[in-house]
């Protein structure tokens, strides 16, 4: 009798113990189904090894086949829960656009601010742009309209107040 067997003979070792080979995958994977689809890729793997390729113990090759791939389906399926969120929990997530309501109320709010700047003195206005919108320090303003750091400070804080006050009339 040959010590070695080939790997025709895997094939038919790994049909032979197919019920129990699944039985193993499934107490890994905690599933049948899974330890189905885990059997049929190590099938798979069976059937493409090489005439050439002999084993010495084919029913603890398959055994020991089927075991890795349970592991590794196990192991990508816990990546994959912690990694992944169900379906579903995306359904909870907040859109990044707004409900017609809210676009209306940052629109009337917007609105509101524009018409607050235009009532402020041109230079108070300017300031309080280049600041708030062209993120300039106050250092920067003040050296460019030659004024002083303080003016600055004043100012923008005057039209800051200026846009509070018009918010709170309307009920902002």
């Amino acid at each position: 009798m040959q010590a070695n067997r080939t790997s025709g003979n895997l094939k038919d070792e790994f049909i032979a113990h197919r019920g129990k080979l699944r039985d193993a995958a499934a107490r890994i994977l905690g599933c049948r189904q899974r330890a189905e689809d885990v059997v049929q890729d190590a099938y798979i793997k069976v059937i493409e090894i090489s005439p050439a390729f002999e084993v010495r113990q084919p029913v603890a090759y398959v055994y020991r086949m089927v075991r890795n791939l349970a592991l590794d389906r196990h192991r990508r399926a816990s990546l994959e829960s912690v990694v992944f969120a169900c379906e579903e929990e995306g359904m909870n997530v907040a859109s990044g656009a707004g409900t017609p309501e809210t676009i209306l109320c940052q629109r009337q709010s917007l609105n509101l601010v524009a018409c607050a700047l235009a009532e402020l003195p041109a230079r108070t206005r300017h300031v309080f742009e280049l600041y708030r919108q062209g993120e300039h320090t106050q250092r920067d303003i003040a050296l460019q309209l030659d004024i002083s750091t303080t003016l600055v400070n004043f100012m923008i804080r005057d039209a800051t107040d200026h846009c509070r006050n018009c918010a709170r009339q309307q009920g902002h």
